[in-house]
């Protein structure tokens, strides 16, 4: 009986911490209606090398965030490794982050795959920040990975 209930226990505090975490996660990501990446496929990036909208009809929740995939293989691979496919910083401009510490809007087409981690970027009315993140990407990286530390505990 005492084994059932520390199991019993254990799985009840994981269950809070999870709807705690997700909570969190769904006030500081870069979502609309709790949709990350404007609704693009978070895998097609690392296995097609490009941005590619995601089905409604294939979603997954994940720790409050609702992801779309532009296949069940894709929604499979994201299932077995959320961590390795979720874009960094939120999804917020991972060059706005670093370099002002500020939650920027991203244009889902202009990323860069780093380190195995998918990094997001603005690019609009003539100011891609990929290319400005290319320029000093060790600095940008390390203070982006800082700042962001203090919007997610």
């Amino acid at each position: 009986m005492k084994h059932f209930i520390s199991i019993f226990l254990i799985c009840i505090s994981a269950t809070l911490y999870a709807q705690s975490n997700g909570a969190e996660r769904v006030k500081q990501y870069n979502l609309e209606k709790q949709i990350a990446i404007q609704g693009y496929d978070p895998v097609n990036y690392f296995t097609q090398g490009k941005a590619l909208k995601g089905s409604p009809k294939i979603n997954l929740l994940y720790l409050g965030v609702i992801y779309y995939f532009s296949t069940e293989a894709n929604k499979r691979l994201f299932e077995s490794n959320p961590q390795k496919y979720e874009p960094q910083y939120g999804g917020w401009c991972a060059y706005a982050m670093g370099n002002s510490a500020e939650k920027v809007e991203i244009d889902p087409k202009t990323f860069k795959i780093l380190d195995g981690k998918l990094y997001l970027f603005y690019n609009a009315y003539w100011n891609n920040t990929l290319k400005s993140w290319n320029k000093d990407e060790k600095t940008l990286k390390t203070k982006a990975d800082k700042n962001w530390s203090k919007f997610i505990n």
